[in-house]
């Protein structure tokens, strides 16, 4: 009888010894596969394949919805679909996950310039640049120049886009965003002398071109303004740049001779 309850107890500590051993194995396998599907869909993401991302990333979702890199991605995915609200969501709990993930953060500030919640996303980015251990601080402030630019507060949006060339003098997108600052205060000169600088620094980004024409345009150089729109459709002949070179070439030569 002895020799029973003992063979009993064996046995019931073999059966939770196996069972807590499936439930960890069980554990670790949805790991991977979430982790997979995950791989996957940043692979899709890459590709500019996001429909197909997104199928992947929520069914990552099902396995390891506690991933706050899974959260991140997901609300890359929502937002590369347009579904800024959606986004935000994922991103904020990406942020709740792991408090110390800036680039979570800094894509939630995107997001919300997506909704043109500018507010919201000037505090957001103010969060991510004070972080010292933010390796890319010229980011949140081009982002926070961004979106001074849109409230119309331009002297801010010139202020947080110097701050941001002061880390990273060859950053094209706090570049751009200063000169088209300084179109918008009317500053055309200051507006000229950026874009220039930044066409030195990237001569193949045909937007500066256009930008700088525009400048040329507010001062009446029309000769100047005509050259650039020349070089845009030599430099960029195939491009909707082009097009819209020979567009606006036309209609101020139009009114030149009218």
């Amino acid at each position: 009888m002895k020799r029973g309850r003992l063979l009993f107890g064996a046995i019931c500590v073999i059966l939770a010894w196996s069972l807590f051993s499936c439930a960890g194995t069980t554990k670790e396998v949805r790991k991977k596969q979430g982790e997979a599907s995950r791989n996957l869909g940043e692979a899709y993401m890459q590709e500019g394949r996001y429909t197909a991302a997104l199928k992947e990333l929520l069914e990552a979702e099902k396995q390891i919805p506690d991933d706050p890199y899974l959260q991140n991605d997901l609300g890359l995915a929502y937002l590369a679909k347009e579904k800024s609200e959606t986004a935000i969501q994922h991103f904020k709990r990406a942020v709740k996950m792991n408090p110390d993930y800036a680039p979570a953060r800094n894509n939630l500030g995107v997001a919300y310039m997506a909704a043109e919640n500018w507010d919201a996303a000037i505090a957001t980015f103010k969060e991510v640049s004070e972080d010292l251990l933010y390796a890319t601080p010229h980011f949140p402030l081009t982002n926070m120049g961004w979106a001074y630019f849109n409230k119309g507060r331009f002297k801010s949006a010139v202020s947080h886009y110097q701050d941001a060339l002061e880390i990273e003098p060859r950053f094209i997108i706090a570049l751009r965003g200063l000169g088209q600052t300084y179109i918008a205060m009317k500053k055309y000169r200051d507006a000229i002398d950026t874009f220039e600088k930044a066409i030195d620094i990237t001569p193949r980004f045909p937007p500066l071109y256009m930008d700088l024409a525009e400048a040329y345009a507010a001062i009446r150089d029309n000769q100047s303004a005509l050259q650039t729109y020349k070089k845009v459709i030599a430099l960029f002949p195939q491009s909707d740049f082009a097009e819209e070179a020979k567009k606006k070439a036309g209609e101020m030569l139009l009114r030149t001779n009218g």
